[in-house]
């Protein structure tokens, strides 16, 4: 197994839900932490509370120049990333696609496809410079299928999933690994971020059945980059108990 050990970890939309949770798994295994998000305030009580060295942005992945202005100014103790979680990422509504909110749609594709493009590219050519690194993006169970009034949620998720497959391509010929996990219903703000707040309304995706919880994604990702350099997980799709797919969801098990 690698030993994760001061390695350098920096996780988008680390200031909630599973970004929140995988900083706190790779800080128990004594990884450094560069955690981004936009809301610097809870990434300052989040880090004071990890116990773990660790390196602040206040980043929006959506805007392409401070993504990259933030990762060319990384002090030099922090600008040899071994691990990038590409985390960031939303939902707007569920609406159809001919009644859809445009706006939602740009917030969706700027931040799931393009803040996920802008990190990677400013990222793993120091990776790829130094012959090693992880690139572990996560999916969603929506990029392997699509489910009613979910389209445009569910086709930056499917361009997620391109995207993972397509680095793995470019960088085979590399030490550079590269990974996606797909969880299932997750309970975190997610819901919450795509009813604009509405915490009722939110609460219902998850009632009657245990959903997963970001804790629980963070140790498949750790799991997966904790593995030897010679392997590498390509996927992984992790589901609630009382999930069978994105629409078969058992509300009668607690």
């Amino acid at each position: 197994m690698t030993d994760l050990r001061n390695k350098i970890v920096l996780v988008t939309g680390a200031s909630s839900g599973i970004g929140e949770s995988c900083a706190r798994r790779f800080a128990k295994v004594g990884a450094r932490l560069i955690l981004a998000a936009r809301r610097l305030d809870r990434l300052k009580k989040i880090a004071e509370k990890l116990g773990a060295d660790c390196h602040l942005l206040n980043l929006d992945v959506q805007n392409r120049e401070e993504v990259e202005e933030s990762i060319s100014a990384l002090p030099a103790d922090w600008s040899a990333i071994d691990i990038l979680v590409n985390n960031a990422g939303l939902s707007r509504n569920l609406a159809k696609l001919h009644e859809g909110n445009i706006d939602g749609w740009e917030d969706m594709i700027n931040t799931n496809i393009k803040g996920l493009l802008y990190v990677s590219r400013a990222v793993i050519p120091g990776m790829v410079k130094r012959g090693s690194g992880h690139v572990i993006n996560i999916g969603s169970i929506a990029g392997r299928e699509v489910y009613p009034n979910g389209n445009v949620y569910c086709a930056t998720k499917h361009a997620v999933d391109a995207l993972t497959k397509g680095m793995r391509i470019d960088l085979v010929e590399s030490p550079v690994r590269v990974t996606t996990v797909d969880p299932g219903l997750v309970e975190t703000e997610f819901s919450q971020v795509r009813f604009y707040g509405d915490k009722e309304r939110a609460s219902t995706v998850y009632q009657g059945f245990k959903p997963l919880t970001g804790a629980d994604v963070a140790e498949s990702v750790v799991w997966a980059a904790s593995q030897p350099q010679h392997v590498t997980i390509a996927e992984i799709l992790i589901l609630p108990t009382a999930q069978a797919s994105a629409t078969s969801v058992n509300k009668s098990i607690g």
